[in-house]
């Protein structure tokens, strides 16, 4: 980085921070266009504040003085690869913890998974693999897992299962990894399963080996095409709470995507808020107690 460029970069204040210029409404429109295209989030004109105030805190670390800075920052500099992974994990919320959605997990243990089993055939080994699309920090994934240990595995001993988390956030895909929990995610978490799958460490809640050997985290853009296409053979997608962050066009994509990510006959779930309608009628409907899912016929 020459040194004209350095000095643009590190205008910094007394305190140690960055200077920002107000985010005009052309340079808004620029970023919200460039997140848009790359990552399928759309900002509205009133989360216009929302937006400054989330790229701020990283401008703060890199010591960039203006928002045009940083946008030239991620487009332009060497560094913009590895950049785009800290932008995308501050415009995204990555609000979680265990059994968040009960209803989606006992339609899980008490009808899709023995559904399929049975379909099967109880008494021949059967495999099933389920993705946690935009799984943050690993607690829904884990609450599935230990769902599946607890409940399934001891009336089907035969059977053999995955599950894949997703998110685009590089930090909670770590977190996930490591599966150590604050008192915030376990909150939720019935006392019973709390003492059979966890070691308590100080503040720590970590979660035991045999769980997490299940459970596989990596990165992945939903917006990625070449990312998407590696997704595949799915009986089972959950993907709640992400749908509301893209407009019209982007749901469409997605979700044809996780469509074509099912196998026929799988299954998906999506959040309390979102819903498929004018997004796609190729699910069928079904319904659950308190809840709601859709099959790929």
């Amino acid at each position: 980085m020459n040194n004209n460029t350095n000095t643009a970069f590190k205008n910094i204040s007394q305190n140690g921070f960055a200077k920002p210029q107000i985010m005009t409404s052309q340079l808004f429109e620029r970023w919200r266009t460039y997140i848009y295209e790359n990552c399928g989030i759309y900002f509205q004109d009133n989360k216009k504040y929302l937006l400054e105030s989330r790229l701020l805190k990283r401008m703060n670390y890199l010591g960039l003085n203006s928002f045009d800075d940083y946008l030239t920052y991620v487009l332009k500099s060497a560094n913009s690869i590895n950049e785009k992974k800290y932008l995308y994990e501050a415009i995204t919320i990555n609000e979680t913890y265990f059994f968040r959605n009960q209803p989606q997990l006992d339609a899980l243990v008490k009808t899709l998974i023995p559904d399929i089993i049975e379909k099967n055939g109880r008494n021949i080994k059967t495999r099933i693999r389920i993705w946690s699309a935009a799984s943050s920090s690993g607690e829904e994934a884990y609450s599935i897992a230990i769902s599946i240990n607890d409940l399934i595995l001891p009336r089907y001993p035969n059977l053999e299962f995955e599950i894949v988390g997703t998110d685009i956030s590089y930090s909670v895909i770590e977190t996930a990894r490591k599966g150590v929990y604050r008192e915030y995610s376990v909150r939720n978490m019935p006392a019973y399963y709390l003492k059979k799958f966890f070691t308590v460490k100080g503040n720590n809640y970590e979660l035991n080996p045999e769980v997490k050997k299940n459970v596989n985290f990596k990165l992945l853009n939903l917006y990625d095409n070449a990312g998407m296409r590696s997704m595949f053979n799915f009986d089972i997608i959950f993907c709640a709470n992400v749908l509301i962050y893209f407009d019209a066009d982007s749901k469409i994509r997605v979700v044809n995507q996780l469509y074509n990510s099912l196998n026929k006959g799988g299954y998906l779930f999506i959040g309390y808020s979102e819903t498929l309608h004018n997004i796609s009628k190729a699910f069928k409907i079904l319904s659950f107690p308190k809840t709601i899912g859709y099959k790929k016929e």
